[in-house]
């Protein structure tokens, strides 16, 4: 498994790779990037990059992940009803469900659901190449 630390200079390295400059405000959104388990949106990720340094501008925010998404090291996720979500690319495949009250997203992994899709694409003659399972739900409340 790979820890935080190394997942930053992996962030790093892409972006020098890309011809971007590696300012002490991308360090700290670098750094939330590689600890987060979670799936912030831009405006959380400027929250807590400007705890950690009060110059980090949103515009930066934007771009920073902007290029992260554009070098496959990041994902953008656009559930409906809210804004871009981000969360780390190398994970291994899982889906997620939305709570539609919180917004908090629920990563999960079924191997019945990836063999149905499997078994409905086959059956219509095609190999599934890549997908993006989204449930949105309401938590059940205890009777």
């Amino acid at each position: 498994m790979v820890d935080s630390a190394e997942k930053q200079r992996g962030y790093e390295a892409q972006l020098r790779d890309a011809g971007v400059r590696m300012t002490r405000p991308r360090r700290a959104i670098l750094k939330i990037l590689a600890e987060t388990a979670d799936h912030p949106d831009a405006m959380e990720i400027f929250r807590r990059a400007v705890a950690l340094d009060d110059s980090i501008s949103l515009s930066t925010v934007y771009r920073t992940m902007k290029l992260l998404e554009d070098k496959g090291a990041i994902q953008r996720h656009a559930f409906a009803g809210g804004p871009s979500r981000f969360e780390q690319a190398d994970g291994a495949h899982h889906d997620h469900l939305i709570d539609i009250d919180t917004g908090n997203v629920i990563e999960f992994q079924s191997d019945r659901i990836e063999e149905l899709q499997n078994e409905i694409a086959k059956s219509l003659g095609y190999d599934i190449v890549h997908h993006r399972l989204e449930l949105y739900g309401r938590k059940r409340r205890k009777r």
